[in-house]
């Protein structure tokens, strides 16, 4: 078996911030999937990992559903819509990509999908009946049968909107129904009549827009939840109306909506009441969800219980009681804490054991029922990823967790979670150390527990680790606390909070933490809010931090704001012996696109270097500190050279020395990354125009003249503008250099470069990632782990990996390991 070069292994993301955006494979085992951006993401809930990503939508995807088996087993085949206009069939063999069907059609982008199976009229195979509702007014029903896929019929609801569809069979009689909740606040049934949909109910009683209908059979009966904005859940009854020469009871029971269909020869009436009216949210219920049937003991089993989430930020399980035959509310959990909008999609897994909400910051919340004491249930881990752009990601200097900014205004750091005695290791969110008011653009560490960031304001904040992540981060990645900071510092605070209406995290003691009183003995609290001022809590944690511990309790104290720029601070760099800061921010003119040195022991502002025109992209110092280079969207690059002092009294002094203009710059379209090879004797570029070139040689000797530096490599065309460059501070097997360059497309692609005398077959291209292994929108960051002579060893094997990760504009990262071995037999040189 030939040897894998690259491979995933970490994935961070959250669902989409849409209703329906959830489906939880029914049965034991079952993956929970997810739109995430364009990307359908499959995920393990009990092993905590992401098992694959679906790519095949051009953008978002607001809707997927799992189509259920009749038999209660784990389904094969998934159903998505996106804002593409398109609806997807995916069906999947190992949970990889068997095939994939387009269902073209709508003419605005699709927001509800169902589907189920359905034994064909004539032939009796068994086919997919699809529902697919979309912002075009129209309700497409769709037939799947093996290859050939057809839309079977278009239902158009003139200027109105569904924004929820469900398909099921009327009882004994299995004649498909279809439900639509609209935003006119009303259900409209539909049931199929000579392979046509036809209208036959309308159901009255919502007095907003319906945000979810989900139908469930029990025994003879078939059962409709509806929810609304309103903040109410209905449940009505479906049964067949009994005919004539049968007597009903006598017994006082609602009116009930009546419709007769035809079934062959047959008619029958189908009679339609409102079963029981549930209000126990206080704000709109945005989904609900029968638990599935599973099988226990070899018998099928479907109980009956009903999980609805609301704006409200609570999650409801409700069920009838045993005795009276009343829907009661079982168990009630939800969010606490944060700036949050509650839930916006619920499902139940795991054969009724756990439920997992999706909250609207694309937050996972999952609750596990206790084994010992079945009534109670305790929050677990989940996946966790920003819901916006990811801007920028970076590695600490020890390679132990990555940081990253996103536009969704949060700063967040994964590292891993190592559980004693158990050798499985996955990746989570242990901390957030900035949730911030503005876009957050750039960030660089100064040191291990030490970064600056750079948002759509004109300031650069630092923030420094306090005391209680440094501990926890100690507990969680199975570190002793001995070579990290020193936690006996008694001015190392404990944690920080946001004040009201502030932007700044201030850090908190210990003689924060008690309750504050005034002098005549009263608590002090935020005379606003009426509440006290400090919101963290320390605590110790043995497990990576839940949603609501990471929105108020894992936010790091700001040390230093640093003022200069005019303009939003758009990439910031820190030299290697974590002595200067360098910046720039957006820029139009010549004086915008200066770059600040600033000194990382003052704070102060250590020199400005003017050449650039426009936005500096990207700025990065060589890795012994001698040069620092500036890429711009004015198309050219920038090399500044550090001046010998002759007093260590003084701060390092650049002076520019070579350039590009529009004459010698081999790029004719905007520069949006650098960086340096380990040894700092080449660069390497990456521009709009799909080129990538080598630069060079800057440390031919130490006199080396601006006249040396110049392209010393064949120019790469890469098909696709280059977004992010960066080389892995080791060489490959045959000793060249190894290069990621991350694309506008999504994909990732490495190279390797080694300067030859007639710059000819220079480039080898040694892998790219694959339609699930790459990201859905452009690469914003790429960045390599700092080896450091530590590379990762498999045991027993003794394969060498060489690490690095990816941000993007599909809202997600990943980390990626590179089988360094196995890049020994790539040998094929690039066509330039």
């Amino acid at each position: 078996m030939v040897a894998s070069v690259l491979e995933v292994s970490h994935v961070f993301c959250c669902p989409n911030r849409v209703r329906g955006g959830l489906s939880w494979n029914p049965g034991r085992g079952g993956l929970l999937a997810f739109g995430s951006s364009c990307s359908v993401v499959l995920y393990d809930p009990q092993k905590k990992v992401v098992i694959n990503n679906l790519n095949g939508h051009t953008a978002r995807v607001n809707c997927l559903h799992w189509i259920y088996r009749q038999d209660g087993s784990l389904s094969t085949e998934l159903v998505s819509g996106g804002s593409d206009n398109q609806v997807i069939h995916w069906e999947l063999e190992n949970n990889q990509v068997l095939k994939a069907v387009r269902l073209q059609g709508h003419e605005g982008p699709v927001y509800a999908i169902h589907a189920i199976y359905q034994n064909g009229p004539s032939d009796g195979v068994l086919h997919a009946l699809i529902a697919s509702a979309a912002t075009d007014s129209t309700v497409r029903l769709w037939s799947k049968k093996g290859s050939e896929v057809k839309c079977l019929q278009t239902l158009n609801f003139g200027d109105g909107c569904v924004l929820a569809v469900c398909l099921s069979f009327l009882p004994s009689i299995n004649v498909p129904v279809l439900a639509c909740g609209d935003d006119d606040c009303k259900i409209h049934l539909f049931v199929q009549q000579d392979d046509q949909f036809q209208k036959m109910l309308s159901l009255c009683g919502h007095e907003d827009w319906i945000r979810g209908v989900e139908w469930a059979t029990f025994g003879r009966n078939l059962f409709l939840a509806s929810c609304s904005q309103d903040s109410l859940i209905r449940i009505w009854r479906v049964y067949m109306k009994p005919t004539s020469l049968e007597t009903e009871d006598d017994c006082i029971r609602l009116k009930g909506n009546t419709f007769t269909i035809q079934n062959g020869d047959i008619s029958t009436t189908v009679a339609v009441t409102l079963e029981t009216l549930l209000a126990g949210h206080e704000n709109a219920v945005n989904a609900v969800h029968w638990q599935p049937p599973f099988y226990k003991d070899g018998v099928l089993q479907q109980p009956v219980r009903l999980l609805s989430v609301s704006t409200d930020k609570s999650m409801i399980l409700w069920a009838p009681d045993e005795e009276s035959g009343v829907w009661l509310e079982q168990v009630r959990v939800g969010e606490v804490g944060g700036n949050t909008l509650g839930f916006l999609s619920c499902q139940i897994g795991e054969n009724g054991t756990m439920i997992i909400g999706h909250a609207f910051q694309g937050a996972l919340h999952l609750w596990k029922q206790r084994a010992v004491n079945r009534r109670q249930w305790t929050p677990d881990i989940a996946i966790s990823g920003h819901f916006d752009g990811v801007q920028d990601v970076i590695w600490d200097p020890e390679g132990e967790f990555i940081i990253t900014t996103s536009t969704d205004q949060t700063t967040r750091l994964f590292a891993p979670w190592k559980r004693k005695g158990q050798s499985l290791v996955t990746w989570h969110e242990i901390a957030r150390p900035q949730i911030h008011g503005y876009n957050l653009k750039c960030l660089a560490m100064i040191d291990r527990f030490r970064f600056v960031s750079g948002a759509d304001e004109k300031v650069l904040r630092v923030f420094s680790a306090p005391r209680n992540f440094v501990e926890n981060f100690s507990f969680i990645s199975g570190q002793s606390l001995d070579h990290m900071l020193c936690i006996e510092d008694p001015d190392l605070p404990e944690g920080a909070s946001v004040p009201a209406l502030g932007l700044s995290n201030k850090a908190i003691f210990m003689g924060d933490l008690g309750p504050q009183f005034s002098e005549d003995g009263t608590l002090l609290v935020n005379p606003a809010l009426e509440y006290p001022e400090v919101t963290f809590q320390p605590a110790l944690l043995s497990g990576p931090p839940t949603e609501d511990h990471l929105l108020q309790n894992t936010l790091w104290p700001e040390i230093q704001k640093l003022y200069g720029h005019g303009n939003e601070i758009f990439c910031v760099a820190c030299n290697n012996s974590k002595t200067l800061l360098a910046s720039a921010c957006k820029a139009a003119q010549k004086e915008h696109a200066a770059i600040i040195l600033w000194s990382t022991a003052s704070w102060k502002q250590v020199q400005t270097l003017v050449f650039h025109t426009l936005t500096v992209t990207q700025i990065a110092f060589s890795p012994n500190d001698k040069f620092l280079l500036a890429v711009s969207r004015d198309r050219t690059w920038s090399l500044w050279k550090k001046q010998k002092m002759t007093s260590p009294e003084f701060d390092p002094f650049f002076n520019l020395f070579t350039f590009t203009n529009k004459i010698t710059s081999v790029h004719s379209r905007i520069i949006w990354s650098c960086d340096w090879t380990p040894d700092s004797n080449y660069f390497f570029t990456g521009s709009r125009d799909k080129k990538v070139v080598a630069w060079g040689e800057c440390m031919s000797n130490d006199d080396v003249t601006d006249n040396n530096i110049g392209p010393r490599s064949s120019i790469l065309d890469v098909g696709s503008s280059v977004t992010a460059v960066s080389v892995c501070p080791v060489l490959d097997p045959a000793q060249r250099y190894l290069i990621a360059v991350g694309l506008e497309s999504g994909k990732i692609c490495l190279f390797s470069w080694k300067k030859t005398s007639q710059e000819v077959n220079d480039w080898i291209r040694c892998v790219e990632t694959s339609s699930s292994q790459s990201h859905t929108l452009g690469i914003r960051r790429l960045s390599w782990k700092n080896c450091s002579g530590d590379t990762e060893k498999q045991r027993g094997k003794g394969t060498e990996w060489l690490h690095f990760a990816s941000c993007g504009e599909d809202h997600t990262v990943k980390i990626f390991r590179v089988n360094r071995g196995a890049l020994a037999g790539v040998t094929t040189p690039c066509q330039s």
